[in-house]
């Protein structure tokens, strides 16, 4: 694909504001000619050709601060004529420092007479003549989404409620939560708890002191695949294992995706487990209910909440990727850079709560950051960011807005999150300041998630068959907003009652 033709544009601007403010630029107005030319990385060039005559006021504004700054004998600073600047500095100090000022005063407002919506930094990429001053400027563009036939994507959504099984493998699990635990001097077997040591070249499977408990049967939640606890069946404290997998390559963590990993296990401890009745005094104990009863009527809510979930998260994915195959992506390669930035901040952090570095990660995969950059991390980054900007434009082409119910309940639920994990807002670093930036922090985050879940709630219901336009959901709310009123008000023959009861 070429590129597209040349659009001649006039673009008028201001005259010039500070010290320098010749009479001439009041009488007339000064003009600039811009060519754009769009280019396939999804970038435009803009060939700016400047009037001579601002190109002279920018070099007399020039001297001056190279006058100022600098020190001419015989003048005080800033006060040395332009001939004198120009004889002791060199025309191409005055004409830089000029291009520089031209740059820093008019490149905002080019770009919005221009009608260029920038998505990064750009850049000066050549000055093709100074008589006439004609500079060539490059520009990435913001990313531009089409969801072309969104409408017509579809995708059922099968999730069905967890059956008993699963509730009775959730309630084994708390059972397990609050099972009494002694050192044994035997080998493993199931139903123990192993405390181990897990050593890989794969860092994503190193551990220090992890617990994991061996299972008569195989469990979806079970670190790092299920059935690596029986592996270690038969070993004592101080024994090691080899231990080797191949992880498929739809595995939920992607960094182990399609992997063939070995790990040395060791065993530091074998503890036998005591299970606790199952009874009323056992869910007292577990705050989740009074009885037996309405404990597992609690596991049985956190398991469907938990497996739909489980479920959402695969299926939303999956229906990103069929809405993508309808739409229209444009993004230069810096947009992708930048998120490619965020997928190496996220790495770090999780290294980080393994006491790793970066640096360390690199060598242990025998890799460098720039070689890893792009093999690892620009995958993933392509598809965050194609996934953020079909969300986005989503939100904004079926006019999706904020619910502050949502938002007030999501804020909340993340306060008291907080909370459970330990945070003490009242010791928040900076006192009342750092509690409101800690504050509005949240609510942003809280904000982009519930639009997020919105966005994503319009895919399925498009998905499902049971899209509704903007103009229907309106008069719904309207409606809703009616009937809830109607409710409110006194029954005429109530009213009637009050009236006479005065």
């Amino acid at each position: 694909m070429g590129s597209t033709p040349t659009i001649p544009t006039k673009i008028k601007f201001k005259k010039p504001g500070g010290a320098f403010n010749p009479a001439r630029f009041e009488k007339r107005e000064v003009t600039l000619n811009i060519e754009k030319q769009y280019q396939e990385d999804h970038s435009v060039k803009l060939i700016v050709e400047v009037d001579a005559e601002k190109m002279d006021a920018y070099k007399k504004r020039a001297a001056a601060k190279i006058s100022q700054r600098g020190n001419i004998p015989g003048f005080r600073p800033g006060k040395a004529p332009y001939h004198i600047v120009e004889r002791t500095y060199g025309a191409g100090a005055i004409t830089e420092q000029a291009v520089d000022m031209f740059i820093d005063a008019e490149y905002s407002n080019l770009l919005k007479e221009a009608d260029v919506n920038p998505g990064a930094s750009g850049s000066l990429e050549n000055i093709e003549s100074l008589d006439p001053p004609k500079f060539v400027f490059n520009v990435p563009l913001a990313p531009e989404t089409n969801l072309g036939d969104y409408l017509s994507v579809r995708m059922p959504y099968e999730w069905q409620e967890p059956g008993q099984e699963e509730v009775d493998a959730a309630l084994e699990d708390l059972r397990q939560m609050y099972a009494s635990t002694e050192t044994v001097e035997r080998a493993a077997q199931p139903g123990d708890y192993l405390l181990v040591d897990v050593v890989s070249d794969t860092p994503e499977l190193n551990r220090t002191g992890f617990a994991t408990f061996i299972r008569e049967e195989d469990r979806d939640t079970e670190w790092p695949y299920n059935g690596f606890a029986k592996e270690l069946v038969g070993l004592q404290a101080g024994g090691s294992k080899t231990v080797q997998h191949a992880f498929p390559e739809d595995w939920e963590l992607e960094e182990l995706r399609g992997k063939d990993t070995q790990m040395t296990v060791t065993v530091k401890t074998v503890r036998g487990v005591t299970l606790p009745e199952l009874n009323d005094e056992f869910a007292k104990t577990t705050g989740a209910g009074e009885t037996v009863e309405e404990l597992k009527e609690a596991v049985r809510r956190d398991v469907n909440a938990r497996s739909q979930s489980a479920y959402d998260d695969k299926y939303f994915v999956e229906l990103l990727e069929k809405v993508k195959e309808v739409a229209t992506i444009k993004y230069h390669a810096q947009t992708l850079e930048h998120e490619g930035g965020h997928v190496l901040q996220d790495l770090a952090q999780r290294l980080a709560r393994q006491n790793m570095d970066m640096e360390t990660y690199f060598k242990i995969r025998d890799t460098t950051q720039e070689a890893f950059f792009e093999s690892e991390v620009k995958p993933v980054a392509k598809k965050r960011l194609e996934r953020s900007l079909l969300l986005d434009e989503i939100v904004r082409v079926e006019k999706i807005e904020m619910d502050d119910e949502a938002l007030n309940a999501e804020f909340g639920n993340t306060v008291n999150s907080l909370s459970m994990q330990g945070m003490d807002f009242s010791k928040v670093r900076g006192g009342k300041k750092g509690q409101r930036e800690l504050s509005q922090m949240i609510a942003m985050e809280s904000a982009s998630r519930v639009m997020t879940r919105k966005a994503l709630e319009m895919f399925k219901s498009i998905a499902t068959g049971n899209y509704k336009s903007f103009e229907e959901r309106q008069a719904e709310a309207k409606q809703a907003a009616e009937d809830a009123a109607a409710k409110q008000e006194p029954a005429p023959a109530e009213a009637g009652e009050e009236k006479a009861a005065e």
